[in-house]
């Protein structure tokens, strides 16, 4: 199989598809690998690498578009690269269609089978490719919300740890999940007072037993988030639905009541964020204010340090591209429930159920669309 990395080109993205290690792997399988010239050097990586890896360099995302059978990137496809996409031809990347309906169209039109990274499954029901980027933006949400916390930034003028004699700031977490136990474990070390918030009661069990009383955690009311949001310094976002648009946790007459510099870093934002006055940004142009609230709502945030991302996304994705290359896409999804549940579009089919409702689309089921 023919695969093609391109390089990306959403606003200040660095990170690549494939590392140098996982072009060895998939060049020794037999495959070829086409990387776009310069693809990988904003995570360190330079043509070099690659050709040592057994690559070739090609200069221009036409030609890789135009050749590959799988093309192997990390954000979704922009307009212009969906152009490029024809029926058959593989794409495997984070798609987060939900928030989304002008790629769904596309997608949908480019009769491409599309396998998003943030819904392929595993066996014990956790998203597997979606977990090293939520560990990387839940570790990142307390840095960006620090810095944007400064008064430089427009922000109250607090610092997170505090210092003796003056209280440290207020961290309210929302989910508990992977990005907000990352999010929990730095913001305690930067010395914040935090409370993390979550419907699950295994999940604030498991958050109990693991910071002991550095944290607070509270179970998900209305009522409770309403109170939080008022005291909070810094409101980190991190609610995840697999595949669905995020939920509206925080409204706007909550925004409203929150103390003016205050900061809402919403890691949900690729799935339309879970604050009712979120929008994207990004990496050139991150926040924003809304009543006197600076909002922080970057869509790539694990861009921002591509390199490590990079490579632990890589350490997850490299058995599934390994799969579909060896195997076609098929019998890769025949044999894999888990990678099929990654199906997303497939031949102009909806394939994600969660998808197709937010959009009020047709959903066919994956097993079905492939013809199983």
């Amino acid at each position: 199989m023919r695969i093609g990395v391109p390089k990306e080109i959403k606003n200040h993205e660095y990170r690549v598809g494939l590392i140098p290690s996982s072009v060895q792997e998939l060049v020794h399988n037999g495959h070829q690998v086409l990387v776009q010239a310069g693809a990988g050097l904003g995570a360190g990586i330079t043509d070099a690498d690659y050709v040592a890896a057994g690559a070739s360099i090609i200069e221009s995302a036409d030609q890789i578009f135009a050749e590959a059978d799988m093309i192997v990137k990390v954000k979704e496809p922009l307009a212009v690269e969906r152009k490029k996409l024809r029926k058959g031809q593989i794409l495997f990347t984070y798609l987060h269609l939900a928030p989304d309906l002008e790629q769904t169209r596309d997608l949908i039109e480019s009769g491409a089978i599309c396998i998003a990274y943030e819904t392929v499954t595993s066996a014990n029901g956790s998203l597997p490719l979606l977990t090293p980027m939520s560990e990387v933006a839940g570790r990142l949400a307390p840095q960006v919300g620090a810095h944007s916390l400064e008064k430089a930034q427009g922000g109250r003028g607090v610092l997170l740890g505090g210092v003796p004699g003056v209280p440290a700031a207020e961290v309210v977490i929302l989910g508990g999940g992977v990005s907000g136990t990352h999010a929990a474990t730095i913001a305690v070390g930067m010395g914040a007072k935090v409370t993390v918030v979550d419907r699950s009661a295994d999940a604030l069990k498991r958050l109990a037993a693991q910071f002991g009383t550095s944290i607070s955690t509270v179970f998900s009311t209305r009522a409770a988030i309403e109170e939080l949001v008022r005291r909070a310094d810094l409101l980190i976002g991190t609610v995840l639905v697999p595949g669905a648009a995020a939920p509206k946790l925080v409204t706007h007459d909550m925004v409203r009541t929150m103390k003016p510099g205050s900061v809402i870093v919403d890691v949900a934002i690729d799935q339309g964020g879970c604050v009712e006055t979120s929008h994207a940004t990004t990496h050139s142009d991150p926040t924003y204010v809304v009543d006197g609230v600076v909002h922080y709502c970057v869509a790539n945030m694990p861009g921002a340090v591509a390199r490590t991302s990079t490579f632990a996304l890589n350490n997850v994705t490299l058995p599934f591209t390994l799969a579909l290359a060896n195997n076609g896409w098929k019998k890769a999804l025949e044999q894999d429930v888990h990678l099929r549940n990654g199906l997303n579009v497939f031949e102009g089919k909806v394939t994600c159920e969660p998808v197709a409702e937010a959009h009020g689309l047709p959903y066919v089921k994956a097993e079905t669309a492939i013809g199983m």
